[in-house]
């Protein structure tokens, strides 16, 4: 997901370009040649896998990109996608797997395309991105392992992007933002695509919980900057053999950098946890092995680990209304929107009607083991 600064879940105005059409911005914007292009799932955006034919004197370039569409409302914050750009590439540099941006001809790190459309001209931002090999996580068995994994690269995430420094870092500071995990109050507004229903019972009461309890504490969070959205379609794997002969995954690709704001140590954590949850044959279990993970990096302090409950509860909470509220907008981008949805409102009333109690001792149980 990517969304612009101060942004809510209106209709972004997502790109409807042709594949005919990007693969003609990649070849007279970036002077590559392609060979073959296919349209990728995306939330608000316009992703594209693009093949490009290498020419002899290239040998070590790469031929395949993902040509990344932002949408109307995001392409009206250059300068938010220009951080976003050098911080992907900052954690290239640092060691992380994520992708690299390809300059356009002229040199610059993206490019405005203006079309003209129904409602007047629209401006989009493109970019070019390396591609990056592997498998969703939600496509692979979950294991104590994987989730362990996943738990300690969102640790080294925030960890690194601590050193990280750019004059416009400012515009990270997304106040309105509907996606910063302190902002789960800015939901009553679209409560109406819950309808009257028991649905939304469940989200009035998570977010009075949170107003109560939760807004409180911001103060002795400590801050960060948080990738925002390490969903199990964002984080990409690939299997290596362990000792014992079975598959042992690792991370070889960390996608989408959209929803970056400033937040704290303890967000990032539960939204990893949340999106963890989703696929997860023991739901209630994966906070454990989030949690562990992640503290091998960052112990969390006991405010902190106070609040993990709510947290993730308010995170559900954000990704079920909003992909109800953008459903109504975008009808035919359901699928996609929904993705969460299919096994999230069950995730969330198992959290709650097991308990806050009951839920903490698990995943801190399994986090000490």
């Amino acid at each position: 997901m990517s969304h612009g600064d101060d942004q809510q879940p209106q209709a972004l105005a997502k790109p409807t370009f042709s594949d005919a059409q990007a693969s003609a911005l990649v070849e007279s914007l970036f002077g590559l040649k392609v060979s073959k292009i296919r349209p990728l799932p995306s939330y608000d955006d316009q992703n594209f896998h693009v093949y490009i034919s290498s020419a002899k004197d290239a040998a070590d370039e790469p031929t395949e990109y993902v040509l990344k569409i932002s949408n109307a409302e995001s392409s009206r914050s250059p300068e938010l996608i220009e951080v976003q750009s050098h911080v992907s590439m900052f954690l290239r540099a640092a060691g992380f797997p994520t992708a690299s941006v390809h300059p356009t001809a002229g040199g610059h790190l993206s490019s405005l395309v203006s079309v003209d459309g129904s409602s007047g001209v629209a401006g989009y931002l493109l970019r070019l991105l390396s591609y990056l090999p592997g498998t969703p996580v939600a496509e692979v068995p979950s294991s104590p392992q994987l989730l362990y994994e996943v738990g300690r690269l969102a640790g080294k995430l925030d960890e690194t992007l601590q050193k990280f420094r750019h004059p416009k870092l400012s515009h990270l500071r997304r106040e309105n933002f509907i996606w910063n995990l302190k902002n789960v109050p800015l939901l009553e507004k679209y409560l109406d695509a819950l309808g009257q229903s028991r649905k939304r019972e469940i989200v009035v009461q998570v977010i009075q919980l949170f107003k109560d309890e939760i807004l409180p504490k911001l103060c002795h969070f400590r801050e960060c900057v948080n990738h925002g959205d390490l969903n199990d379609h964002n984080i990409l794997v690939e299997p290596s053999k362990s000792a014992f002969g079975d598959a042992v995954y690792h991370v070889s690709g960390i996608l989408d950098f959209g929803d970056m704001s400033y937040g704290y140590y303890v967000f990032e954590v539960a939204v990893t946890i949340m999106y963890m949850m989703i696929e997860s044959e023991r739901p209630l279990h994966v906070g454990g092995h989030v949690l562990a993970g992640f503290e091998s990096v960052i112990p969390l302090t006991p405010v902190e680990r106070s609040a993990l409950f709510l947290l993730v509860c308010g995170r559900f909470c954000q990704s079920l209304v909003i992909a109800a509220h953008s459903c109504q907008l975008h009808p035919e981008n359901e699928d996609y929107l929904m993705i969460t949805a299919k096994t999230g409102w069950k995730r969330l009333q198992e959290m709650l009607d097991m308990g806050r109690k009951a839920v903490e001792e698990i995943w801190f149980e399994t986090a000490r083991s």
